[in-house]
């Protein structure tokens, strides 16, 4: 019989250098020692939270991927409970070892044990491989989450405002055009007999 070389425990605290590496696309741009210090906190609210658990799992004593379960409505409308399964990352050199599925299964476990019936996870749009890997556990789309800086929305919508509503001078020069036309049908009208 042989043994797993895939083990699960909660994060601790040492961890969150190697997380930094793990999640470095999803978290906030900082300088290293910001990310280190949120992801502390991260660690440190979810030993605190019976609804919250950040796991990381190792490749023979290695940290290999980890994720982080919360539990939340499933939206800000629907306020069913689910289990969302937040950035399960496995390191290049540890895919295909089955790590991204123990922490599924992890995550699948959480929810049973609170008895949440849903579980929720996102991939990024362009990673085809976990896309795949999640449509395989039967995690089919259910919302297409866009993303864009503040700014840039702001000025696709100015560019986008119509010209009348958004600029009174046009809208002024219009009406003004209007009333040429009506006084020059009035003088051009040819008289009663």
């Amino acid at each position: 019989m042989s043994r797993s070389l895939v083990s699960l425990r909660e994060a601790e605290l040492p961890d969150a250098p190697v997380l930094v590496e793990l999640w470095a696309d999803g978290l906030r741009r900082a300088d290293r020692q910001d990310q280190e210090a949120d992801l502390e906190l991260i660690i440190k609210g979810a030993s605190a939270s019976p609804e919250q658990r950040l796991i990381v799992a190792e490749y023979d004593g290695r940290l290999a991927g980890a994720i982080l379960l919360r539990v939340a409505p499933l939206s800000a409308l629907n306020l069913e409970q689910t289990v969302q399964a937040i950035s399960p990352h496995v390191f290049p050199q540890f895919r295909r070892h089955g790590i991204g599925r123990a922490l599924m299964e992890c995550a699948v476990g959480f929810a049973e044990e609170l008895g949440v019936a849903h579980v929720a996870t996102a991939a990024t749009s362009g990673s085809r491989d976990a896309n795949r890997f999640m449509a395989r556990l039967a995690l089919g789309p259910h919302a297409t989450l866009r993303l864009a800086p503040t700014v840039a929305v702001r000025a696709k919508l100015t560019a986008q405002r119509p010209a009348l509503a958004g600029n009174g001078r046009q809208l002024t020069r219009v009406l003004a055009a209007r009333r040429s036309m009506r006084r020059a049908q009035v003088f051009d009208a040819p008289e009663p007999r």
